[in-house]
């Protein structure tokens, strides 16, 4: 099968929604799943697009996540707000709280958000771009499950924690985002060369016994490596102790003990902080938001590319005529919209 099929954005929101409650999940976690999973489609990002849909529902077929656990947002007033997920995904967590975040981050300057007990397999632009929208600056960090290894070691220890940071442009111009993992690719990434039977590039990965390989497989089986050595190393450190330890939850090393696998998705929390570039700047001269413009503007004069801007390209194409799959691609969704949890191994 070759033929590419077209679908518009709303009606991929929808089946992918339809998929997930087939599969047993409330309609508040289908929603906000296929929202999510939709962005990575819209915006050209394939490795967090409806290849993860899979994965969501093994990880649901195997009662590794909750698949209606109502979220609670805990707020004692402070510049700390907590949501417990209760075991569910994510994604309706941050729903939740991110309205919260930001009206606490506008009011005091700096606030941030602690989810707990969540599983957790998406980008987090989303994240970043929802706060944006909302008139703040936001970075979100994760751990993962133990998949890389630390610079200088052979054996998996930390998760490709992804790192994300979003400053509003207002609403004529798209956010200025980043969102990476600090691994030097994220797993998904790695999972799509295996499938497409292609050779990963040097320096991606070591195998189980600490050498270098550019066989998918192989790397699936020892570990990634940190972008950029040590500092790549150090970052991911990093949000292990931020985002795991500090907010008393798992690191990458607990997460996969508790799964016992990298089939499914991980079991972790998330933070989120958002900050109000008003406040920060308040009795400074000069608008921070017109600053930022000069300096985005100085950066894009010497031909440089702002992140983000082929994503956003990407979503531009997509809103206006459709994403296009390929038939393999659509015959999955028809069969997972059919037979629910029946079609996942």
């Amino acid at each position: 099968m070759s033929k590419t099929v077209v679908i518009s954005v709303a009606k991929l929101e929808a089946r992918v929604a339809s998929i997930f409650g087939k599969g047993g999940l409330s309609p508040e976690h289908a929603a906000a799943l296929a929202s999510v999973i939709v962005a990575g489609e819209r915006d050209g990002c394939k490795s967090h697009g409806i290849y993860r849909i899979e994965g969501c529902l093994r990880t649901l077929k195997a009662g590794k996540v909750s698949p209606d656990a109502k979220p609670v947002l805990e707020d004692d007033g402070s510049a700390i707000l907590r949501v417990g997920a209760g075991g569910a995904y994510s994604c309706a967590a941050f729903a939740l709280g991110a309205p919260a975040l930001a009206e606490r981050a506008r009011k005091l300057g700096i606030a941030a958000l602690v989810i707990n007990d969540c599983t957790h397999f998406s980008a987090l632009w989303p994240e970043v771009e929802t706060l944006n929208g909302l008139g703040v600056a936001a970075i979100a960090m994760c751990p993962s499950y133990a998949t890389v290894a630390p610079s200088g070691g052979s054996q998996p220890l930390l998760g490709t924690n992804p790192f994300a940071f979003g400053w509003p442009r207002g609403e004529d111009k798209p956010p200025y985002v980043f969102d990476f993992a600090t691994s030097v690719a994220a797993r998904g990434e790695i999972e799509l060369y295996r499938r497409e039977g292609r050779q990963l590039p040097e320096g991606w990965a070591i195998d189980v016994d600490g050498k270098p390989t550019t066989d998918p497989e192989a790397a699936l089986a020892g570990a990634m490596l940190p972008f950029g050595g040590h500092k790549g190393s150090a970052i991911s450190t990093m949000i292990e102790l931020l985002a795991g330890i500090m907010i008393g939850d798992f690191t990458s090393k607990e997460a996969l003990d508790f799964l016992g696998t990298t089939t499914l998705a991980p079991r972790h929390g998330e933070l989120i902080i958002a900050m109000s570039p008003e406040r920060f700047a308040a009795g400074r001269p000069g608008d921070p938001f017109a600053r930022a413009e000069v300096l985005f503007e100085a950066i894009v004069g010497q031909g440089a590319r702002l992140p983000s801007q082929r994503r956003f390209a990407a979503r531009k194409q997509t809103l206006a005529e459709g994403i296009a799959l390929s038939a393999e691609e659509s015959a999955q969704l028809d069969r997972l919209e059919e037979v629910g949890l029946a079609a996942i191994s």
